[in-house]
């Protein structure tokens, strides 16, 4: 497997579009946690894991680009691509795609932490899971590093203004 995950697709709905015409920067955010959701399920940590182990994740930083306008009725598929990992973290990034033509919309980058609910504190994925996200390692290892990762923001040479 030597591509992103394709784990989740969907259609642009009326009630996300705002008033340029085209969708409102909040639900890109709400399409990629969706992909997201997909992404922990396929890890094994879905909410039945979540349920029976008291564990979640949290998101610590997120990183969003804007590529192309979504429309109302647009159909769009969101792809997953695991760009690193350790025993209680997860790097991983996002793409957004108008279908059909294929066209990115959005990406984003995204670095998520392993919880223990109970104690509010980060933990070592157990064995299962860990062991799933470094398949998922191996299979993306020689996948190429998307352009838009590690992106800084800023206007000029970074100098003050």
């Amino acid at each position: 497997m030597q591509a992103p995950l394709c784990l989740h697709r969907g259609t642009i709905r009326p009630e996300w579009i705002d008033y340029n015409g085209h969708m409102n920067v909040a639900y890109y955010v709400l399409i990629f946690d969706l992909g997201t959701d997909a992404l922990l399920d396929y890890l094994g940590m879905d909410a039945a894991y979540r349920a029976r182990t008291g564990y979640s994740t949290y998101v610590l930083e997120s990183h969003i680009t804007y590529e192309r306008e979504l429309k109302e009725g647009d159909p769009y598929r969101v792809t997953a691509q695991l760009l690193d990992a350790d025993a209680k973290r997860l790097h991983y990034f996002e793409t957004l795609y108008r279908e059909p033509d294929d066209t990115p919309a959005a990406t984003t980058e995204i670095m998520l932490m392993h919880m223990d609910m109970a104690t509010v504190r980060s933990i070592p994925m157990p064995d299962p899971v860990a062991e799933t996200v470094a398949s998922l390692m191996q299979a993306h290892a020689g996948m190429p590093r998307p352009s838009q990762a590690g992106r800084v923001i800023g206007i000029g040479a970074g100098k003050p203004s």
